[in-house]
């Protein structure tokens, strides 16, 4: 059990069920409480706590003082509420942004940019920042303005980290003027939510060991870059400097007058299709994001090779892709591997009805997963059946696997790619 969760257990965890939550007719009186306690700046809510406790032991005033140092506090925050009300930020805009995507554990720079649009300055701003969700931390303090002059932007920087993989939806951040006392805040300038994925650890892996073989493909893989001689013409264009001066084509070029070359395209490429088994993971388990971190190390090898990554196989889903030789984008894969879910149970069967149709044109067939068994071994045995290589690689923790030895899976240790050692596999 992950013991950091069970502080944010009642903290909806998708935004749908947090609008839900919002339009209860509880809610309304829950946020005029907390809209008031937000009122006061850091200091004067431990300051509004004081005074909560004073007002119990100031009840009888024939006994205690007491109530001297509760009407000094009340005061203290009376006149905190009306200062409030003249500190509004007119021309003030608040910008929050941050990467499209984050690295599991590692640092994230997040940026608040504030611009006063106006023509008078404002001083003393503090910027409020986002709550986290559980596996967040941030990494320095509150950022805070002294001056801002008219027309004037200054650019706050926000350190943060995430443990968590998946979609992270931050809310708003905010701008107040504190009162001249410190204790209160004005109307607060909201910024739109921020929204990025935390991607998993790219496992520091060396090489790939995979069946080279070409499949002929029919057509070829448009864009992909040239290697080798097995290409097909498929037809002449004008030339351009730096076309070889083997391809021009004198019959084209004496008919219409100038210089053409051959076009051409290749059509046998060793094509590798990776299948991650979810099966018996848990989210947040070390071992199963050990998995989903080798799986990324794996594509990002591949993709900066000579092969073509061509479908990513997560439980039972199936994501083609098309990746290496100047192809696709690996972030297209973090992505996916991003928002990976553990499901429960092998679904054999229903793998091999999907993968029918993209086998014929494979080299070579990754099998990613945490355990073995019969199921197992009889779906990779039905891969090579169908005349596709299939390597069985398995993430292991403390407990050896020694039925997957026995079938000639490849095993790596959970403990090397958490240490980011190097991995052949």
């Amino acid at each position: 059990m992950n013991l950091s969760k069970l502080n944010y257990i009642l903290i909806p965890k998708k935004p749908e069920e947090l609008e839900r939550i919002r339009r209860a007719w509880y809610a309304r009186y829950a946020y005029a409480l907390v809209y008031f306690f937000f009122m006061f700046s850091t200091e004067g809510q431990w300051l509004l706590i004081g005074w909560v406790m004073l007002s119990a032991l100031s009840i009888n005033v024939e006994f205690t003082q007491y109530y001297v140092m509760w009407s000094v506090v009340t005061g203290l925050l009376f006149a905190s509420l009306l200062l409030r009300r003249g500190l509004i930020l007119h021309g003030v805009q608040l910008r929050f942004t941050g990467p499209q995507r984050a690295t599991v554990g590692e640092e994230v720079h997040l940026l608040v940019e504030i611009h006063n649009h106006s023509e008078q300055p404002h001083q003393a701003l503090r910027i409020e920042r986002p709550f986290l969700p559980w596996d967040g931390r941030y990494l320095n303090p509150r950022p805070f303005v002294e001056h801002l002059a008219p027309d004037q932007s200054q650019i706050c920087p926000i350190k943060a980290r995430f443990v968590a993989r998946g979609e992270h939806i931050l809310g708003t951040a905010s701008v107040r003027a504190l009162t001249p006392l410190g204790f209160g805040l004005g109307p607060p300038v909201y910024s739109e939510p921020l929204r990025f994925l935390v991607i998993p650890r790219i496992a520091h892996v060396t090489n790939v060991h995979v069946d080279t073989v070409m499949r002929y493909q029919p057509g070829g893989v448009a864009l992909a870059s040239i290697t080798g001689e097995s290409r097909e013409i498929i037809g002449v264009r004008p030339y351009r400097p730096g076309d070889l001066v083997r391809d021009l084509h004198a019959k084209t070029w004496a008919r219409i007058g100038i210089p053409v070359v051959r076009e051409y395209q290749q059509e046998y490429f060793t094509r590798i299709g990776i299948v991650i088994d979810t099966d018996g993971g848990e989210a947040d388990d070390p071992i199963f994001e050990a998995m989903l971190s080798l799986a990324a190390g794996i594509t990002a090898q591949l993709s900066r090779g000579e092969v073509l990554l061509d479908i990513l196989v997560i439980g039972d889903d199936i994501h083609q892709l098309t990746l290496g030789r100047s192809l696709g984008f690996l972030e297209q894969a973090l992505d996916l591997l991003a928002c990976v879910v553990p499901k429960q149970g092998f679904q054999a069967q229903t793998l091999q009805a999907q993968l029918m149709g993209h086998l014929d044109r494979l080299s070579c067939m990754l099998f990613l997963s945490l355990r073995w068994d019969p199921s197992r071994q009889h779906f990779t045995d039905w891969i090579e059946q169908q005349g596709t290589r299939c390597r069985k690689i398995l993430v292991a923790g403390e407990t050896p696997l020694l039925d997957a030895q026995a079938a000639g899976a490849t095993l790596v240790q959970a403990k090397d790619i958490q240490q980011n050692r190097e991995i052949a596999v």
